[in-house]
């Protein structure tokens, strides 16, 4: 068919995009600016780089997170094909190994008969179809070519954080416990218990420490749900108790009882010698998170192989500029995809760059559009992204309350949710065997 359409960046969103072209048969030029370039965050040459140590969440159809990844397996998904394959324990979450993921992917990338990848810096928006999936990351000379499209106004942007790393043999072991909150999955979370003055202690100490300077930082652009430690520390004493050092379902094997507060260590590689603090994203001066962190009892001698970062996040004002196929109302040969669209999250980009691939391919092949409705998870974001009502526009997981309702009471969340799960998928298999 020769070139007919252009990814640009390779991460998951483009990763995504670039598959779901090929695999209906249409060759694709993918550019990614690594190794030639990179960027503060990045760590490895590979494609569809996990940069946060974060997991891929919930793989519970009774959570959104959880349905969106299923109706994302059932079209195909390669980023979810990749996380099945290169999964490790982490209770009911899927989580992966790093680099396992991001080298599965990028071998089935550079396999792929229809997908030509290009290195080096992408300067100028090129002709034809292309779908932009930079990221939030976008290099300053291609973000200034994108602006030349829009408005000042139209770009936004938020910082966001990743949390440090530590050597699982470094941890202590006596002052911490395996466990699941609520003893759901197996026992895949390593709890580092703190009592009520270990608690306030290391709330002052945040509270008071010093963070590193960022130019143009302010609080105000900061997004929820990737909140700094720190910043969480100064909301009140309680509030880390109500977030990630939450104790609630986690008591402790020693003495049965539930501490004052705990905080959790996810195994970060296959191998599990690598546990990443959960919810610790940070952007403290890197000998303030050693002195500080240490005050966890059983980090007292910990080994951090990573400090926590933070940086700057770029994203369009996607409800004024991008219809639900993720296309530039302004210029519809032309598509995003990807945490520069204003979603939020791993699974997230990757469905958008799904939708934004299936949706160009089945234009391109003169194939009705899929228009997954409000009642798919995939379908509920990106109407999200693109509904012009939105006044406020902020980053967003996918959540239940983007769902298109039942329309009937249920019995309980949970069961109410596992019925719009069950109306979704029912819908993706629709789709599938209409294709």
């Amino acid at each position: 068919m020769g070139f007919n359409t252009k990814v640009i960046g390779a991460g998951l969103a483009g990763c995504e995009a670039a598959w779901q072209l090929a695999e209906s048969g249409i060759s694709v030029e993918l550019f990614e600016m690594k190794p030639a370039v990179m960027s503060p965050a990045h760590m490895s040459a590979n494609f569809a780089e996990l940069v946060c140590s974060n997991s891929l969440r919930s793989s519970e159809l009774s959570n959104a997170v959880g349905l969106l990844k299923e109706e994302m397996r059932r079209l195909g998904s390669l980023i979810i094909r990749a996380a099945d394959e290169t999964r490790i324990p982490a209770g009911g979450a899927l989580a992966v190994d790093r680099e396992r993921f991001s080298g599965y992917i990028t071998e089935q990338i550079m396999r792929h008969p229809l997908i030509t990848v290009r290195g080096g810096e992408v300067t100028e928006i090129p002709d034809g179809r292309v779908i932009i999936a930079t990221g939030p990351l976008t290099s300053d000379v291609f973000a200034q070519k994108i602006a030349g499209l829009l408005a000042d106004t139209d770009f936004l942007s938020f910082f966001d954080a990743a949390a440090p790393i530590v050597t699982f043999d470094s941890i202590d072991m006596d002052n911490a416990y395996m466990a699941s909150r609520y003893g759901k999955g197996d026992a895949d979370y390593i709890n580092c218990p703190m009592d009520f003055e270990q608690y306030t202690a290391f709330t002052e100490a945040l509270t008071t420490a010093e963070t590193a300077h960022i130019h143009g930082f302010e609080k105000s652009m900061i997004f929820e749900g990737c909140m700094p430690i720190e910043i969480m520390a100064g909301r009140g004493e309680d509030t880390m108790r109500f977030g990630p050092l939450k104790p609630v379902g986690l008591p402790n094997p020693k003495d049965g009882k539930v501490p004052y507060a705990v905080v959790q260590l996810r195994r970060d590689n296959a191998e599990g010698t690598l546990y990443n603090l959960v919810g610790f994203q940070t952007h403290l001066k890197f000998s303030e998170q050693r002195r500080i962190f240490s005050m966890i009892p059983a980090l007292g001698v910990a080994e951090f192989v990573r400090y926590g970062v933070m940086h700057r996040n770029t994203y369009l004002n996607s409800p004024k500029l991008l219809d639900r196929y993720y296309r530039l109302i302004a210029d519809s040969r032309i598509s995003f995809a990807g945490q520069i669209t204003g979603v939020e999250g791993y699974v997230e980009s990757a469905s958008s760059g799904l939708l934004a691939g299936l949706e160009l391919s089945n234009e391109l092949l003169g194939r009705p559009h899929a228009d997954f409705p409000k009642e798919t998870a995939i379908g509920a974001l990106a109407l999200y992204i693109s509904g012009g009502s939105v006044s406020d526009f902020q980053p967003m997981n996918i959540n239940f309350g983007l769902i298109e309702p039942l329309g009937y009471r249920a019995r309980g969340k949970k069961e109410k949710n596992m019925q719009i799960s069950a109306r979704s998928l029912e819908i993706i298999d629709a789709y599938n065997l209409s294709c």
